[in-house]
Formats: structure tokens, sequence, C-alpha cells
């Protein structure tokens, strides 16, 4: 369980189909992900990554991703 003490924002649209699309994860993965990360405080691709939903590869492409999207 990863918790921070600073409220994450919603997961963009564009994240979600950037996981769907690109990274093949389920609508159900991504919304028990999207969850979770509500009760946790956490980054999505965080939560994802902690219940094994991404390898480290597929966790690395999310991050080099936002990277290009800010």
């Amino acid at each position: 369980m990863v918790i921070s003490s600073d409220p994450q924002p919603v997961a963009s649209r564009a994240l979600i189909a950037f996981l769907q699309q690109r990274l093949g994860l389920s609508e159900n993965a991504i919304n028990l992900g999207i969850r979770q990360a509500h009760l946790e405080q956490a980054p999505l691709p965080v939560v994802l990554w902690s219940f094994g939903l991404l390898n480290l590869t597929q966790y690395q492409e999310v991050l080099d991703w936002q990277q290009q999207q800010d």
C-alpha cells in the first residue's frame, strides 16, 4: 500500500487511453487502480505497478509518456 499525505490529481482521459491502447490494460484493471489510487491518495501508475498490473518496463513507459505530456 502506498499512502500519500497529498491528494493526487484524477487520472486524465489521455492517460487512461494510453494505458488501454498502448499497454493493453483492461477497463476493470484501470478501474481497480483508480479506486485504489483514490483510497491511497497515490498516483495511478504507482498503484498499477504495486498491484502487478504494470511491470517495470511498462511503468517506465508511462512515466516517459507523462513527461512528454507536460
